[in-house]
Order: structure tokens, then C-alpha cells, then sequence
């Protein structure tokens, strides 16, 4: 398997059968997020980039009654990239996404996962692995339907939810 560093997760794609990996990569956000750290100008347009993939499936699940949460656990003060990452959340709000921010110096009495991870419908959790520099880590990414790490990944979530604010009371 060949990683490529330049990609970045986006999301999981439903309709992937056989053998394929089920994720949407993108390739130019590190490009928008330099341009940000740059001039403070980011494309906020939903249509450009690969955003109308993500927001579509973000509306299409939402639209199904599906509840689309996602807790962002930040160092303070944040960074370049973080504040881009706030900076373009109108959007997953917009396509229906609830979105919560938690500062790390918050969880200090929380039993978090070591990895980023996604958790589908309280049965599956996808682990992201990163390197120190934020670079993908060779797998990338793992599968993992264990009963007593989805039951972690899940509690885990609910304590930043909990704890969380939401993205229009979040300041950077």
C-alpha cells in the first residue's frame, strides 16, 4: 500500500464496496490552510475544493435523522491550523454537523483514546495515526469493531461532548 503524505482525511464513503478503502481524501487543504497562516483569507465557498463531497454526505446522513457530532480537543493558545479549522466550521454547521470545542487543558481526568478517531453508529471506530509533525503515519488509519474499545471511544466522546462548547461560543 502507498501512502501519500499530501492527502488528508475527509471522510467515510458509503457507497465503497469489495476491497476498497472506504475514505475521501483530499489534496489541496494544506494549500488553503498555508494561504490562511498567509493572509487570513480562506475559501469559504462550499461548492470549491472538495467540500461539496463532504457537506453532501454530511446533509444526506443528517437528512436521514442521523446526528452528526464532532469535538475538537485543542491546545491553547491554538494554531495556524486550528484557527483555519475554525474558521471553515460555518460550513460542516451548516450541512448540519454539531460541532464542540474543548481546550486539552480540560481533559486532564478523562480516559481518551491516544488516537483521532471516528465513531460510526456506536459500533466502529476509525483510528487516525499521525506523526509529531501531523503527517499521515504508515497505516494511516484502522478499523476497529472491539466491544470494549468502541464502549471507551464512546464514553470518551460523551465526556468531551459534555465538557465541550459550541463552535458559535468558541473563540480563537
Amino acid at each position: 500500500m502507498e501512502i501519500v503524505m499530501a492527502l488528508g482525511f475527509v471522510g467515510i464513503d458509503p457507497s465503497t464496496g469489495g476491497g476498497g478503502s472506504p475514505t475521501v481524501w483530499v489534496e489541496d487543504e494544506a494549500e488553503e490552510i498555508d494561504r490562511f497562516a498567509r493572509t487570513g483569507e480562506i475559501e469559504l465557498d462550499p461548492e470549491a475544493s472538495w467540500w461539496p463531497e463532504w457537506l453532501g454526505l454530511v446533509r444526506e446522513t443528517v437528512g436521514r435523522g442521523v446526528v452528526v457530532r464532532r469535538a475538537r480537543i485543542v491546545s491553547e493558545p491554538v494554531t495556524d491550523y486550528i484557527r483555519w479549522e475554525h474558521a471553515v466550521t460555518p460550513m460542516n454547521l451548516a450541512a448540519g454537523e454539531l460541532v464542540r470545542w474543548l481546550p486539552r487543558s480540560q481533559t486532564s481526568n478523562i480516559a481518551l483514546p491516544g488516537n483521532d478517531f471516528w465513531l460510526i453508529d456506536d459500533k466502529l471506530v476509525l483510528f487516525h495515526f499521525f506523526t509529531g509533525y501531523g503527517d499521515w503515519a504508515e497505516p494511516g488509519f484502522a478499523f476497529s469493531e472491539d466491544s470494549a474499545t468502541v464502549r471507551l471511544v464512546s464514553s470518551a466522546f460523551e465526556a468531551v461532548w459534555e465538557r465541550g462548547t459550541p463552535h458559535d461560543e468558541y473563540s480563537v
